[in-house]
């Protein structure tokens, strides 16, 4: 199945000079996920809505300064690599190119409407978030975007002795943030369905950094069980407009997880036969090193971190323009996936070898001071793939 009739050609565009706070107002918009940025008729990459809410952003800042590089693709891409491609930049929009310019755009959402029917076979046991990173009702504005910063996520479940209160997005973040300090949040939650209430006051940034988090949380979030197929969990998301469930115990309702629309096209990254834990994007760029190179220097790197059991390792690499004595300036970004936790570093040089090197020491530093930033996913055997993704390589 390729992503040709999935394409879609309505995107939002800016030129690399705008101001961000152009972009903060686009994001207004809550179905946009990603703007592409353009210099002319030249692409230059994007800027996603967890991207702007995880950044510290200054109000003359532009938008070629949050330029995030992610892997283009062509129409006829099959949509199994463009769900690998997004897991491996961790971008829910792709930029689809034609003669190096952008004729659309491919998304997360459209990829999981395309798959959905086939999604009847796995369960929201296969390929959950055991770990739940949550805040309680009382948790500062400021503490929860550390949170969510810290923890590279873009949903927080709101806890109070162990019930399930609310839902705090990136969405809420965005509006958030792009207020600005010129409207301020108390009063009831019961003013506005599924929002805190509008109050009389009024501050600065700080001020509203120290908000609680119950002024601006959803309150009322979605739950699944565990045994609830993934195509019911899709059909939840896209009824609800929402893009994460929390998982809760069928015996006890107590909130054990979360599963989000990543962890659902995660799922469609598994292959039947057993998969290599290192993905390269970006291998033709290594003039010295092949892909067992690039393997041998994750196994050096991970070796020293004691017992470990690497699921998943992500290598992306990224040529800029600028070069010096002709070679390119490269960025390299890896991400470890681990039953010790999740590890990420990136590194920029001239050369891709140089790049990877950089960002390989990078991960090295975090490994050895134990520096994880969430929770790794048991990797199900080669022949639980065979039984829970088998559909999908047949269809």
């Amino acid at each position: 199945m390729d992503i040709s009739e999935i394409v879609s050609t309505q995107f939002t565009e800016f030129d690399i000079g705008a101001p961000l706070s152009k972009v903060a107002g686009a994001f207004e918009n809550q179905e946009l996920d990603a703007v592409v940025v353009t210099d002319g008729d030249e692409y230059r990459g994007v800027v996603s809505r967890r991207q702007l809410a995880s950044s510290s952003n200054q109000p003359s800042a532009k938008v070629g300064s949050r330029v995030q590089h992610v892997p283009t693709v062509d129409r006829t891409e099959d949509v199994r690599e463009v769900a690998r491609l997004m897991i491996g930049s961790n971008a829910k929009t792709l930029p689809v190119l034609d003669k190096d310019r952008v004729v659309g755009v491919v998304t997360a959402d459209a990829v999981l409407e395309a798959v959905s029917p086939f999604l009847d076979a796995v369960t929201v046991d296969d390929a959950y978030t055991t770990k739940l990173i949550s805040v309680s009702p009382m948790t500062t504005m400021g503490k929860a975007l550390n949170t969510l910063r810290e923890g590279r996520i873009a949903h927080l479940p709101v806890i109070d002795n162990d019930e399930l209160v609310g839902i705090l997005s990136l969405y809420d973040v965005i509006e958030f943030t792009t207020r600005g300090g010129n409207k301020s949040q108390g009063g009831s939650s019961d003013e506005f369905s599924g929002r805190g209430g509008f109050g009389e006051r009024d501050g600065t940034s700080d001020r509203m950094l120290d908000l609680p988090v119950r002024n601006l949380m959803s309150d009322v979030a979605a739950t699944v069980q565990r045994d609830t197929p993934l195509d019911a969990v899709v059909e939840t998301m896209f009824d609800q407009e929402i893009s994460s469930l929390v998982v809760t115990d069928s015996e006890t309702d107590e909130p054990v997880g979360i599963i989000t629309k990543t962890d659902v096209i995660e799922a469609l990254t598994w292959e039947q036969e057993e998969r290599r834990p290192v993905q390269v994007f970006g291998l033709k760029l290594l003039d010295e090193m092949d892909y067992d190179d690039v393997s041998a220097l994750i196994d050096s790197v991970t070796s020293k971190y004691g017992e470990m059991n690497v699921i998943k390792a992500s290598i992306e690499l990224h040529e800029h323009k600028e070069q010096s004595r002709g070679v390119p300036l490269v960025l390299a970004r890896i991400r470890l996936v681990t039953d010790r936790g999740y590890f990420t570093a990136k590194g920029e040089g001239y050369g891709a070898t140089h790049a990877l090197r950089l960002a390989a020491n990078a991960v090295e530093r975090q490994l050895l001071k134990g520096k994880t930033y969430g929770q790794s996913k048991k990797h199900p055997d080669t022949e639980e793939q065979e039984q829970l993704y088998g559909w999908w390589l047949g269809a």
